[in-house]
This record gives structure tokens, C-alpha cells and sequence, in this order.
């Protein structure tokens, strides 16, 4: 049944392309005002949330641009773990139509509820890591195949963790011109960020004669927005940014514990099983907002700097593992539920979110406009710095909200 499903879902999205035009790709910042960021957390199968939140996204571009995808807006998608799996899925193109990509959001939705149960499926008998881990391989190496990191149609940024050598991996489209060996298959850099140690095992594979043993890039950086910020001010030549950050969802701990005699053993209680929220602050989530607040004010003020997130996620749906029916769809609830949450904004000197007065939904529509004002102002800048008029097909721009300098 699988098999028959996988085929399904990919030749759905390769017939699509084909029926459409293809879009002129994002040129690149240089012609623009910034570099567009787009960043999405770890956190296994609650990846429907993010997953949820782009679809309202690429709904809101496709309002302006029908043919269109993410990966035509956004200069760099960055993940980890989940994030990684779905940010490569986003910009790896169609075997039938390279302008297009592989997946579209409301796909990756589809994509999670299909095959979270197959990649999550429990043994016979507890074992380590928990999963065999055979699945998710077959899975990714079919949707990728032979696709390399120097194929995509946008630039990615994956953090992955080597075990072998206890030391992060970053695969980057902006190392490849210095260092050739990460040009890996994108099948091997999904199954390395999202082999969650304990739950999976870890991903070794050889490219370029250098040896990988691969785990989960939460190891690395949970959220990977820094990392991203920081791949665009070693390489790009525009530096102010434009990100969407995108979070899978925290559970709030209790604002104190029982007091007295069970003090201590009511703590360890609440360590064990809330081991999720440990691993966020480990995996440094919320300190992410203090360095993009505080070392990158000038290159990403708060107007440009969007971070949803659930910060009050149910107990009941934190395991990263939990691919029930039910559960899947009370994270795409969450999702959409989010869209109606007005946006909270870190406070850097408490780490307390502030609730502004405006809702998620209100803040993509505005960021969708950003970003297709970006994209259009590229498009016709190009066209005039090649001598010729911008193509009417192609460049829609809005009368008197762009200027070109």
C-alpha cells in the first residue's frame, strides 16, 4: 500500500507541474532590498504544525502569483530534524518540471498523516533506538533519488550533528564552492538531520571519500535561524533580511512545584516526563530570539522578523513519536488554530512571548506581501540592468508601491 501511495502523492505534484508555466526563478538578492529567510524548527511528527502554518502561506503568495512556490520567494529555507526534511522537500524541483518543486505545503501535510505511522511504527519488542529505522530510507531515497544539494531550486541550509567525529555538519548551497563534499544526495542529508538519537539510527553514507555517521541536527541547533543568519553574512552579498521562523510546539511548564517533603521527587517526575522541554532548552530555542534580537538588530529589526509558534503545546502532543490518527489531526488543529492566535514576540531581557495585537494569519498576509514586493522588484530590476522592458507575464508589479533606485 505504500508503495501505491508514494507513487500517488509524487504524480500528483509532477502532473501538476506539467499543466503549469513555469515561474522565473527568485533572482538573487543582489537586485533586491534583502535576502528572504525561512527557518522551521525540529520536532518529528508535530511538523504538521509548521507544515499547517506554510500552507496559509503559499495560499496568500498563490492569491497574487498563481504559479507559484516557496522556494520563488525565499532566498534560503533552513531546518532541522523535521524542519530539514520539510525545507529540502520544499526546494528539491520535479523530476518533470525543474522550475517547480517537488512538494508543495499542503503536500507535506499530506505527507506527514500518509507516512508518520510507516516511519513511527512500533516493534515487536523495546529495543534502542526505538525505531529500526528502515522505513523512512525506502521513503526518502524514492521521492529523492539521486537529487544533490547543487540541484535545488533555492538555497538550503540543514544542520546535522557527525557522531563520529563530535562535531556539527552544516549542508549548505553556500559551501559547495569551497567544499565539494557536502554536494551530498539529498536523501542522505534528510535522513541525517532527522535521525533523532534514541528513536532512530544514526545515517552513515560516503560522498567525495569523506565519511558521514549522522544524527539528528537538533544536536546542532533546534532552531536553525542563527545558523542561516550566519550563512548569509559569510556569502550573500545582501544583508538585511526578511525570516519567517517557524516553531513546532513547547509545553508550558508548571510555574512552580509541590513544596515540602515530595519537592525533589516531584521535580525529577516532572524532568522525566517532560523530557521535550528539556531538550528545548538545551537545543536553544528561545535563546535563538536573544542572538537574532541582540547581535542582528540592524540586519533583522522586528518588523522583519516573524517567529510563530505554540508556546502552550497540550502534554498530551508533545512525544515526537506519537503518528495516531487522532494525534495527527489535533497537530494540524494547533496549525490552524495558530492562524488565529495573535503573534507573541519574545521578550529578550525575560524570555516571556508579549502578545501583540494583531493574529499569525494577519502577519503572513503582511510578510506574503512583503515577500512578492521583493520578489517583483527584483524581477524588474534584472530585466531594466539586461536593457529591456519587464515582461508583462512574468513581472506584476503594483502601481506606485515599488520604486526602482
Amino acid at each position: 500500500m505504500a508503495p501505491i501511495l508514494l507513487f500517488t502523492l509524487v504524480f500528483a505534484t509532477q502532473l501538476m507541474a506539467g499543466l503549469s508555466s513555469p515561474p522565473p526563478p527568485l533572482p538573487p538578492p543582489s537586485y533586491g532590498n534583502r535576502t528572504s529567510i525561512l527557518s522551521i524548527d525540529g520536532g518529528g511528527i508535530r511538523g504538521i504544525i509548521p507544515a499547517t502554518v506554510l500552507e496559509y502561506l503559499e495560499n496568500a503568495l498563490k492569491k497574487k502569483d498563481p504559479d507559484t512556490s516557496l522556494a520563488h520567494y525565499f532566498d534560503v529555507m533552513s531546518g532541522t530534524s523535521t524542519g530539514g526534511l520539510m525545507a529540502t522537500m520544499l526546494a528539491a524541483p520535479n523530476p518533470s518540471d525543474s522550475n517547480h518543486p517537488l512538494f508543495t505545503s499542503s503536500q507535506i501535510v499530506r505527507f506527514y498523516k500518509t507516512y508518520g505511522p510507516k516511519i513511527f511504527e512500533p516493534r515487536f519488542f523495546p529495543s534502542c533506538p526505538k525505531y529500526n529505522g528502515k522505513f523512512l530510507p525506502y521513503l526518502i531515497d524514492s521521492i529523492l533519488k539521486e537529487t544533490r544539494l547543487n540541484q535545488t531550486l533555492t538555497n538550503i541550509v540543514i544542520p546535522t550533528f557527525d557522531q563520529r567525529r563530535v562535531m556539527p555538519v552544516i549542508f549548505s548551497n553556500f559551501k559547495l564552492k569551497t567544499e565539494t563534499y557536502l554536494n551530498a544526495k539529498l536523501s542522505d542529508i534528510c535522513l541525517g538531520t532527522s535521525a533523532a538519537p534514541t528513536y532512530l539510527p544514526s545515517h552513515k553514507f560516503k560522498n567525495e571519500g569523506v565519511y558521514f555517521n549522522l544524527v539528528d541536527g537538533a544536536m546542532a541547533a533546534n532552531n536553525p535561524a542563527v545558523v542561516a543568519v550566519s550563512e548569509v553574512i559569510q556569502h550573500s552579498e545582501r544583508k538585511d533580511m526578511i525570516m519567517l521562523s517557524l516553531g513546532t510546539g513547547i509545553v508550558k511548564p508548571p510555574l512552580q512545584m509541590v513544596r515540602g517533603f515530595f519537592e525533589e521527587a516531584c521535580e525529577l517526575y516532572w524532568t522525566i516526563t517532560h523530557s521535550g522541554v528539556i531538550s528545548e532548552a538545551l537545543f536553544s530555542t528561545d535563546i535563538t530570539h536573544y542572538y537574532l534580537a541582540t547581535v542582528f538588530p540592524g540586519l533583522l529589526p522586528p518588523e522583519n522578523y516573524l517567529r510563530i509558534q505554540e508556546y502552550s503545546l497540550n502534554p498530551s502532543l508533545e512525544p515526537l513519536d506519537n503518528a495516531d490518527e487522532k494525534n495527527m489531526n489535533k497537530l494540524e488543529k494547533v496549525g490552524d488554530g495558530l492562524l488565529q492566535q495573535k503573534v507573541k514576540r519574545m521578550n529578550v531581557n525575560t524570555f516571556v512571548p508579549v502578545e501583540l495585537d494583531h493574529t499569525n494569519a494577519q502577519a503572513l498576509d503582511s510578510f506574503a506581501e512583503k515577500l512578492y514586493e521583493e520578489r517583483q522588484l527584483r524581477l524588474k530590476r534584472k530585466s531594466i540592468a539586461k536593457g529591456r522592458r519587464p515582461s508583462i507575464e512574468n513581472v506584476k508589479v503594483p502601481s506606485g508601491e515599488i520604486r526602482v533606485i
